[in-house]
């Protein structure tokens, strides 16, 4: 098995954007890519937080150059940060560092997540946390098609996971993000496919989750079909309190998005999981 986690995750990305969260983030994806033998790219971006549009009405030139040059000193300072903080890491990582608009920063995640095998990025919501992580991890979910292990400030994410909950629906997003954790499912003691409120109807009344732990077993995964009823308001809510009952080290799931001037953007059910999430999460879109 190892073999197979040595083969699968060879290039990881992380997004830093923000000096407060650059310790964790660096922290977590540095000891990944460690663990998997992997080359880590940290991309740091200044971020120009003024809106597109926001100013150049009315705006001069000296106001846009400001602005500039502030994102510019703030990327600069980030990457030196950065690489201090790799080199006291025993992984092979490379830096770089730009300035992206908040209406660009997705794309720019996006062309350089497209060749990552993962990208390991801080939770996006909380207190103090800036508008640009949102966008950030829908280029590299939606636009990049890669998967995402969203990680919590305050949890070292498991290179291993022992114990992992894959939320399964019978969806597409799911089944992509079931397939893109194979290494890690693979390697786990037990892989719990949880399945909410299963449809009375339909080729799979009788025997919901079946198909997929089928699947699932024929590459060596230990898997239990757990199904449980919608007790709580929001599925997102049930799938995380099964994860504390199991003391779970990973949730699997399909991220949902929803087309805004077709740029996808996360859906409610999407947003609820990694705003509550006390374990990290790996998503697929």
């Amino acid at each position: 098995m190892q073999t197979e986690m040595h083969m699968y995750f060879k290039s990881i990305l992380t997004v830093v954007t923000d000096s407060e969260l650059l310790p964790s983030t660096i922290s977590h994806a540095a000891s990944l890519a460690e663990s998997y033998d992997a080359h880590l790219t940290a991309l740091c971006f200044g971020v120009d937080r003024t809106q597109t549009g926001y100013y150049y009405a009315g705006a001069n030139a000296m106001v846009l150059q400001e602005t500039l040059s502030r994102a510019t000193k703030e990327a600069e300072a980030l990457a030196a940060d950065v690489r201090e903080a790799l080199g006291r890491t025993n992984a092979v990582w490379g830096v770089d560092h730009g300035v992206a608009q908040l209406a660009d920063i997705g794309r720019h995640v996006a062309s350089r997540a497209r060749f990552s095998d993962l990208v390991v990025l801080p939770q996006p919501y909380g207190d103090g946390k800036g508008v640009e992580l949102e966008p950030v991890l829908e280029g590299a979910l939606f636009d990049g098609q890669v998967p995402v292990l969203v990680v919590p400030d305050n949890v070292e994410p498991k290179a291993r996971p022992k114990r992992v909950v894959v939320g399964w629906n019978e969806g597409n997003e799911a089944l992509r993000a079931l397939r893109c954790a194979l290494p890690l499912l693979t390697t786990a003691e037990n892989v719990h496919v949880v399945v909410i409120d299963p449809p009375k109807h339909g080729p799979n009344r009788s025997d919901p989750g079946g198909m997929v732990s089928e699947f699932l077993a024929r590459h060596g995964v230990k898997t239990e079909v757990d199904v449980l009823a919608k007790t709580l308001p929001r599925v997102s809510d049930v799938l995380l309190r099964h994860v504390s009952d199991l003391d779970a080290d990973m949730v699997v799931m399909g991220a949902y998005g929803h087309s805004r001037f077709r740029e996808a953007i996360l859906g409610g059910a999407t947003r609820n999981m990694l705003e509550q999430a006390g374990v990290p999460v790996f998503m697929a879109h």
